[in-house]
């Protein structure tokens, strides 16, 4: 500072005047008021999730608390009955669904609007009278023997026959249960193997013959929902589709309903559209989808580009990609148009599209369907359906996500079959019968008693136990994923017939 009495000089083009305490003192009082201002509006935005990650907690604990309640009076996991028809059964809806969906009747004026707490805005419009949505085809990949899950799954009778809620309905009839609301069953097509039609039949009744569409040997999911989308493009050239496996499990309905709403009016836009699940945790078991801009579609005010898919991920690497917020597990449900998917298989893979357009331009004739695909599917290329079209088409910016609130689990091995059983506090989960179960300081795991033998445990904690008539597995739920070794070493000393 100069002395009093001369003035402060100031460099060339700067200020001629200084800042008066005044002026500064109101500076930074404005500065705390834009801070306080800025805290307050994170501390609502905290509650909304808190609230948010509540009520998705309170729905889970409601139907694991059913599941403690009805265990003892219905059928073990691995004897799913075959029910009557799933549209003649209003009482049982899909067993990881709280059951109150709501009243999407619209009046002609206004619309209905469904919220996503998690998404960039409080709601979602559903923008039709009713929850059936018009053009909208439901694929279903039955695929899979579910390895991880041997011996409880088998080549023969794999998870999505299985009902692992102790509920009385299957995975792929829960999943018929979910999707029904939104589309029919004209418009619900299962792709599937020959072993399994039969017991698809069963089990889903109101599956229409023609719908059923029996691939003769597997694929991947580009060749299953592939075959799909051409069969249903030559049947309706402007219908939309979405692919939903067999075997995954939902809570949630309402925020299901609204995500699938909100990426058919995203695939109308020409683009292949993902559902991106919020993490609960850093899951090496799943792969990631990056989140990109916003796509500032009315229809679709949460949905954005896709920037990248990820696989899956090293611990490490899982903890970072939830430590941005910015990343979404891939559930691997796709909606687009049957029309845009193949466009995209014709440029990314012209040799599978062709094989594929070849077969569903004879689809209807049931001999000629025979000596095409005799002559064409050995020869497909057997890849998933993010490795064929979709990482390349996000990295040209034609794939889009709606980063959605429901639960989702692809129950991929015990472990997180455990997860979703209920259990006495330091007590095992039990998948039937848990009169056949004794256990003494025994804390976490699983136990199948498939046999009908009595199972004992004493101290031993966190074991996979699966006692079926043929068959007895034990191991750790922390090395439940490498149960698919295991099955390679059954066949490979010639046990084939266990699997």
């Amino acid at each position: 500072m100069p002395p009093p009495g001369i003035p402060q000089r100031f460099p060339a083009g700067q200020a001629t005047a200084p800042v008066g305490v005044e002026g500064m003192f109101q500076q930074i009082l404005q500065a705390v008021q834009k801070s306080h201002i800025e805290i307050a509006d994170l501390r609502q935005e905290c509650a909304e999730l808190r609230l948010a990650n509540a009520s998705l907690e309170r729905q889970i604990r409601e139907g694991l608390q059913y599941n403690f309640h009805m265990s003892r009076t219905t059928t073990p996991g691995f004897m799913t009955p075959a029910p009557p028809s799933p549209q003649l059964r209003a009482t049982k809806l899909s067993p990881f669904l709280s059951h109150n969906l709501p009243n999407f009747s619209v009046g002609p004026a206004e619309p209905s609007f469904r919220p996503s707490p998690l998404g960039d805005n409080a709601s979602t419009t559903f923008p039709f009278g009713t929850r059936d949505i018009p053009g909208f085809y439901v694929v279903i990949p039955a695929g899979g023997a579910g390895t991880r899950l041997w011996p409880l799954s088998r080549e023969g009778h794999p998870k999505f026959l299985l009902d692992l809620t102790l509920k009385g309905r299957s995975l792929i009839q829960a999943t018929w249960d979910r999707l029904l609301p939104l589309t029919s069953a004209a418009r619900t097509t299962v792709v599937a193997g020959p072993g399994h039609v039969k017991a698809i039949h069963d089990q889903l009744p109101d599956l229409h013959a023609h719908n059923l569409l029996c691939e003769p040997g597997p694929k991947d999911s580009m060749a299953a929902i592939g075959l799909a989308a051409a069969v249903l493009a030559k049947r309706d050239p402007d219908a939309v589709i979405g692919s939903f496996a067999a075997d995954h499990m939902i809570s949630g309905d309402d925020a299901f309903l609204s995500a699938v709403a909100e990426a058919v009016e995203v695939a109308k836009k020409d683009y292949l559209v993902t559902i991106g699940i919020a993490p609960s945790h850093p899951s090496t078991g799943f792969g990631y989808v990056r989140l990109g801009e916003k796509l500032g579609l009315k229809e679709a005010p949460n949905a954005r580009l896709v920037s990248s898919f990820k696989e899956k991920p090293d611990a490490r690497t899982a903890a970072s990609y939830i430590a941005t917020g910015i990343y979404r597990w891939n559930a691997g449900m796709f909606v687009t148009k049957a029309t845009f998917l193949l466009e995209l298989l014709r440029e990314y893979k012209p040799d599978l599209h062709d094989g594929l357009m070849r077969i569903a331009a004879v689809w209807d004739d049931e001999t000629a369907r025979q000596t095409v695909l005799n002559e064409v599917w050995e020869s497909l290329e057997k890849i998933p359906i993010d490795n064929a079209v979709a990482e390349p088409a996000a990295a040209e910016g034609r794939v889009a996500v709606v980063p959605a609130t429901f639960g989702w689990d692809d129950v991929g091995d015990f472990s997180s079959l455990a997860d979703l059983l209920p259990a006495e506090a330091n007590q095992p989960r039990i998948l039937g019968d848990s009169n056949l179960v004794l256990t003494e300081q025994v804390a976490g795991g699983i136990v199948v008693p498939g046999s009908g033998r009595l199972i004992t445990c004493l101290g031993v904690d966190d074991l996979v136990i699966v006692d079926m008539p043929d068959t007895l597995l034990v191991t750790t739920r922390a090395r439940s994923q490498e149960v698919k070794r295991l099955v390679k070493k059954a066949r490979d000393a010639g046990w084939k017939q266990l699997l």
